[in-house]
């Protein structure tokens, strides 16, 4: 992987890791695209922006590490727990779905369930509209909502997002939950992969794994905040449409 390839999957992972279009189909796409061959040395490297985007959520949410929030993340790790367990227990079974085809596939679904839920979703009559006001039972079902993105071209911000809509958040308080449970989430994944690679990282080009790290930091902390001020104004259907046109384009070019 060279330099340009590092910034442009930067670029892609700091975007769509927190945007409900999925990073992992983005990254398998972009990859299949640049032709760069899934090598333990290329797996490292994801491994590295993905806990880039850990910190840009930290930078971002940095109030809220404090003792008084700490029932805020009780609920967080509540929330963890669903994906971790089946994560754990299937991460064998759940690589076999990372092909093109799924991706294509499950982004047309994604689209379509943003479509249907926004036309039904009524912003004025949502109780919850800030994220520290969610219960522990909202918590638990977003948690089980946020298990399908383990199927690829799902994403994780999306199912988690979709998750909070339907037990009775609004759209901002949504987005915020689903950018402090990608914390727990995103730690598990990168440091079980940094476990299989570390000897990848030890040896893998410095110079390369700094750009693409300094890269999906800086556009991760940036999508972040633009997202949130979208939504004071946007709705999810124009990430809908998206995800449908991606996975027609997708499906049709294979």
């Amino acid at each position: 992987m060279d330099i340009i390839q590092a910034i442009i999957l930067g670029i892609i992972e700091g975007i769509t890791e927190f945007l409900p279009i999925s990073s992992t189909g983005h990254l398998i796409v972009a990859s299949h695209w640049l032709a760069i061959d899934q090598t333990d040395a290329n797996k490292a490297f994801e491994v590295i922006i993905q806990f880039s985007a850990i910190l840009a959520v930290i930078a971002n949410y940095k109030d809220k590490f404090t003792f008084k929030h700490h029932q805020l993340w009780l609920k967080v790790s509540l929330a963890f727990i669903p994906i971790g367990v089946v994560g754990l227990l299937f991460h064998k079974q759940i690589k076999e779905f990372f092909t093109v085809p799924v991706v294509g596939t499950m982004f047309i679904v994604g689209g379509i369930v943003f479509l249907i839920l926004e036309y039904f979703h009524k912003e004025h009559h949502v109780k919850i509209d800030e994220v520290e006001s969610i219960t522990y039972k909202q918590a638990l079902w977003v948690g089980i909502a946020q298990v399908f993105a383990l199927i690829p071209g799902t994403s994780r911000a999306g199912a988690s997002i979709v998750g909070g809509l339907l037990v009775g958040l609004n759209r901002k308080a949504s987005a915020e939950f689903s950018f402090l449970l990608a914390l727990p989430v995103l730690a598990a994944a990168a440091g079980f992969d940094m476990l299989k690679n570390y000897k990848e990282l030890l040896d893998g080009n410095l110079l390369v794994l700094a750009v693409g790290f300094v890269t999906s930091f800086l556009v991760s902390y940036l999508t972040i905040k633009l997202f949130i001020r979208f939504l004071d104004k946007f709705t999810f259907v124009g990430f809908g449409i998206y995800r449908i046109l991606f996975g027609v384009i997708l499906l049709w070019i294979l």
